[in-house]
């Protein structure tokens, strides 16, 4: 699966699964430690912690393997590194905190396709 393909997977995985503010930020061009940032907000630490669980499952279940993992248990601001696909999942408090868009640009809103 090509890299730009599994990010809008994951993006469209996260709005079904009721995720908030969901931006996909290409970041190759800035940085080498990934081509996209996935950037989105669960509605509380439960939710930030079952988004990051049930996306690495159906990563797994497409056959990626995740990298690496930072701060699900807390369910405040988790990281689910992918290789190419980096994905945090924030809580309003966190996510306005940190602000990764003004960062690393404002990138692309995700938005259901019809």
């Amino acid at each position: 699966m090509e890299t730009k393909e599994f990010a809008e997977n994951m993006c469209k995985f996260l709005s079904d699964k009721k995720a908030q503010d969901i931006v996909k930020i290409y970041v190759a061009d800035k940085t080498i430690i990934a081509d996209y940032f996935i950037i989105a907000s669960g509605r509380s630490t439960t939710q930030v912690k079952s988004l990051c669980d049930n996306l690495t499952e159906y990563a797994e279940s497409l056959g990626v393997e995740v990298k690496r993992s930072e701060g699900i248990s807390e369910g405040r601001w988790a990281v689910v590194d992918f290789g190419d696909v980096i994905v945090h999942v924030f809580n309003d408090e966190q996510r306005l905190f940190y602000h990764l868009e003004k960062i690393w640009g404002d990138g692309e809103k995700f938005e259901e396709q019809a």
